[in-house]
């Protein structure tokens, strides 16, 4: 009955702050037509703050779990929204948002917006774009305006926050500047600083980085253990395997299970599926249950991956020793 209610119904309900607003009624907001986006606009300053705040965070939340949606066309024009918090959720539900057009609205939040955490977003947002650019899907000329952009935030001395998140986004890029950066901040005493390495670590596609994550998969702080967890998952560091397994036996941290039973789907190899297996067969709670279902779905993935690249050699390719050694044996 949502599907066919007309817009302005659904309209009068998000004014109604008596009411607690219809979750049914979400699913309307996804690729909102330009009329109805043009109604949503000009009642939009009537909308509550409070409103406004939950209404983004339910549509972000909706976005999450369900994959055949897309609420771009609403969070577009609220990244000049006067209220911060809408912009920074504008932001968020953006953040797979590959439109090069948004390219210039990012780096002028990361340059001058007022908010601390609205120039963080922004930073972390461009950091899609540097990925896309080191697989030239957008102009080389682009991504190093990104880049120079990027460069100057994580080498300023401005607030922690943004400088962190734009070194996590510059972990996409090639360029050399950043490596110093990268070193500097895993230097760091403070936690937060040695996560954000962690994770630039982890963009980087670059195993100059395996020491500095396999030295930091048993460190007592969780966000630093689940950071390199992560890291050597998107590595593929095969070496981290033996330790990542091991980790499952005892590790009590939530998050951090989740990220390793994550970071083997991803490396995959000698004992990781029998492991899976055996963890999802004595698992009662259903939500883990199916959390280890979807990692073993993509361990098949990375099972078939590694059967292409086995069966796709050219025995008479003239291949040097570091292309050999990419998988990190």
């Amino acid at each position: 009955m949502s599907q066919n209610a007309p817009f302005q119904t659904i309209l009068d309900a998000l004014l109604n702050d008596g009411n607690t607003f219809p979750a049914r009624y979400l699913y309307r907001f996804s690729d909102l037509s330009p009329a109805d986006l043009e109604l949503l606009l000009k009642v939009w300053p009537q909308v509550s703050p409070p409103r406004k705040q939950t209404l983004l965070e339910d549509l972000l939340d909706l976005a999450e779990t369900d994959t055949l949606i897309s609420f771009d066309n609403v969070a577009r024009p609220l990244l000049l929204d006067p209220d911060a918090p809408v912009r920074l959720q504008a932001i968020r539900l953006l953040w797979e948002g590959e439109d090069v057009k948004l390219i210039p609205t990012y780096l002028e939040m990361l340059e001058s917006d007022e908010d601390l955490q609205v120039r963080a977003a922004a930073a972390r947002a461009l950091g899609l774009f540097v990925y896309l650019g080191e697989l030239e899907k957008i102009p080389a000329a682009t991504l190093r305006k990104i880049e120079d952009h990027l460069l100057k935030a994580a080498a300023s001395a401005g607030q922690p926050l943004v400088r962190r998140q734009a070194l996590e986004a510059l972990g996409y890029s090639g360029r050399e500047e950043v490596i110093p950066l990268i070193e500097a901040a895993y230097r760091e005493k403070r936690t937060e600083w040695v996560v954000s390495a962690l994770s630039a670590m982890g963009h980087s596609n670059d195993e100059r980085w395996k020491k500095y994550v396999l030295s930091q998969l048993r460190a007592p702080h969780e966000d630093v253990r689940a950071q390199a967890v992560q890291a050597a998952g998107e590595l593929e560091l095969t070496s981290a395997r033996p330790i990542l397994l091991d980790m499952l036996e005892d590790e009590e941290d939530l998050d951090v299970r989740h990220g390793l039973v994550r970071a083997l789907a991803k490396i995959g190899g000698e004992g990781v599926r029998d492991r899976l297996e055996e963890l999802l067969e004595v698992e009662a709670d259903e939500e883990e249950a199916e959390y280890l279902e979807e990692a073993l779905d993509a361990l098949f993935f990375t099972e078939d991956m590694g059967e292409f690249d086995l069966f796709n050699i050219d025995p008479d390719s003239n291949l040097r020793e570091e292309d050999l050694d990419e998988k990190d044996e």
